[in-house]
């Protein structure tokens, strides 16, 4: 591949190019509808490893039912998992209302603004600090998932081994100024519809494992089980669940602080 030479007309042109686009094609999802922080936080957590359609109706559940840090960050387990139950990866949502708390209790229920601040969050990583910057507050931050590193390395004939860093100051030389929400929602579309990795042939960086006999499906089937029996023995889930590394799924589970142990019963942590 030959790298392009960004000019400021290339860079006009392209970013012409994506919006004009997205003016016609971009899909509709209730997160976009919002600059809430809180909000683009739980859509950002809960679309790492899913699918966009699938996490609508999940999303919309857990706003309805916790609208704010505050709300989350005060709700049982149990009742986080009822809604959040069926989306996988369940530690994501302990995840969530872990860093409710430090917002309602280290800054009084005010997401920080800056993402050095967002950072030192447990939980967030240096792309949901840009998509909270990018989608709530509108700054320029670059945001990379794997849709727009596709068009990237597409659109600029850039190699598929370039690093995050130098990937990172070219998507920050393109955000047109007092767009960058527009444009990231713009650029995640056009990966998706247009600049797939079929018609690209650029390969996925990481690729989700399988889930039928997974570890992730047993540990689901676990939580689905407590949530309707509220208690079980730990052999009577051991029977159930035959699985080769159920005691390291127990562990882990444990750990993840998804459930608890009391004389041999397992129940949802609180």
């Amino acid at each position: 591949m030959t790298k392009k030479i960004l000019t400021e007309k290339s860079v006009a042109e392209f970013q012409n190019k994506i919006l004009s686009w997205y003016k016609i094609n971009k899909r509709d999802f209730p997160w976009r509808k919002t600059a809430d922080p809180y909000c683009i936080l739980v859509s950002e957590i809960m679309l790492q490893q899913t699918q966009a359609m699938r996490v609508i109706p999940f999303y919309m559940q857990f706003i309805k039912k916790f609208p704010s840090s505050y709300k989350l960050a005060e709700a049982k387990n149990i009742d986080i998992f009822k809604v959040w139950s069926g989306l996988g990866f369940n530690n994501r949502a302990i995840r969530l209302k872990e860093i409710a708390k430090i917002i309602v209790n280290d800054y009084a229920g005010i997401f920080p603004k800056k993402p050095e601040q967002l950072l030192v969050l447990n939980g967030i990583g240096t792309y949901t600090a840009g998509a909270i910057m990018a989608f709530a507050y509108n700054k320029k931050y670059p945001v990379i998932d794997t849709n727009i590193r596709r068009v990237l390395i597409h659109e600029f004939n850039l190699s598929e081994d370039i690093s995050l860093k130098k990937l990172s100051e070219l998507a920050l030389s393109l955000i047109p100024n007092g767009k960058s929400r527009i444009w990231h929602n713009a650029l995640m579309d056009y990966g998706a519809l247009a600049a797939t990795a079929k018609q690209t042939k650029i390969k996925t960086k990481s690729k989700q494992s399988k889930f039928k006999g997974s570890e992730r499906e047993v540990r689901g089937k676990i939580l689905r089980l407590l949530l309707e029996k509220k208690k079980c023995s730990l052999a009577m889930l051991k029977e159930t669940f035959a699985h080769h590394n159920f005691d390291e799924i127990i562990v882990k589970m444990k750990a993840d602080g998804l459930i608890r142990e009391s004389k041999g019963s397992i129940e949802i942590k609180k």
